[in-house]
């Protein structure tokens, strides 16, 4: 486990080196061009994190929380903010075990996205990373809108050794989800996840479609915990803030999917999505691999960034 776990911490690291050549490296250049903390020094803070998609909440927040630890902590060095710059990004994006809940009880996870960030492919790494931390899982291809969604998902769920419900394409959304959920109570399964059709420009479609698939749960599956996950490509940056805030208006949102944030200069938004939306990101995606996408973890991902071990990271 600590193998697998180091790899990821180095593809992650390796992952985000775009981000942090946009980001960190600005920082490293004004901890050293600047012999005082004064106004100008804050600015140059403040411009990185925003260019870095950070978002301007969130930076409004670390800029203010560097003002006062500066002040509190007497500092003098601009190097030593390096270190509260980091626990404040990790302040702003912390996620609970609690927004887990899902894992543990018979629940009902629906998946929306739009098409192209990676939603199918992100069902099927969720389902083998549940699957081995000990989860029955059965997914029911419900996006019977897109051409070979299905034998996609199909594919997705050989790979990860789950059970997948699929109706024709064109077929009722809503008739696949009542026979997924007839297999997963016949078959006792602890984990039903629902793809959905991504259809973000035809929202009052999208409204519909979640709407009767949220009726047919709630009438044939009433005791299931239930969790909404919007999938999201970490490389369209303030583009994922928006697809996230379109899909929050139709639909209670329990948390993120960041895709890609492999190779892209973006990764700043996993901290806008949870500062600016009250989000959490939950899991994130670092390649193509079945074992690339992992819990989010605040200070991995701030570590990574800042391409700075913990001991325990470094220990591993």
């Amino acid at each position: 486990m600590a193998e697998e776990k180091k790899g990821f911490f180095r593809r992650l690291a390796d992952g985000l080196s775009k981000t942090r050549d946009s980001i960190v490296s600005g920082f490293d250049s004004v901890f050293s061009g600047y012999s005082e903390i004064d106004d100008d020094f804050y600015e140059e803070i403040e411009e990185i994190l925003i260019m870095g998609d950070i978002g301007i909440k969130a930076t409004t927040n670390i800029i203010d929380d560097l003002k006062e630890k500066v002040k509190e902590e007497r500092i003098r060095d601009p190097q030593e903010c390096r270190k509260i710059l980091m626990d404040s990004i990790k302040a702003q994006m912390n996620v609970g075990e609690a927004d887990y809940a899902f894992e543990n009880q018979k629940s009902v996870v629906l998946v929306v996205g739009v098409n192209g960030v990676g939603k199918t492919t992100s069902i099927g790494k969720l389902a083998g990373l549940l699957k081995d931390q000990g989860s029955k899982v059965i997914l029911a291809a419900a996006d019977t809108f897109r051409a070979a969604a299905g034998e996609q998902l199909a594919e997705w769920a050989n790979r990860a050794d789950v059970d997948i419900v699929s109706g024709k394409e064109g077929s009722d959304p809503g008739s696949v989800v009542y026979d997924a959920i007839a297999a997963a109570k016949a078959r006792n399964a602890d984990v039903l996840i629902v793809d959905t059709a991504g259809r973000l420009h035809n929202k009052k479609n999208l409204m519909n479609e979640l709407a009767k698939i949220n009726r047919i749960i709630d009438r044939e599956y009433p005791d299931a915990y239930r969790e909404t996950l919007v999938v999201l490509d970490g490389t369209t940056g303030q583009n994922a803030l928006a697809q996230a805030r379109e899909f929050q208006a139709v639909t209670p949102v329990n948390g993120i999917i960041l895709t890609k944030l492999d190779g892209t200069a973006k990764g700043g938004i996993a901290v806008a999505i949870h500062s600016e939306l009250g989000i959490p990101v939950k899991y994130i995606g670092v390649g193509e691999q079945i074992d690339d996408l992992q819990k989010f973890d605040a200070d991995a991902f701030v570590n990574a960034l800042f391409d700075v071990r913990s001991e325990e990271e470094a220990e591993e």
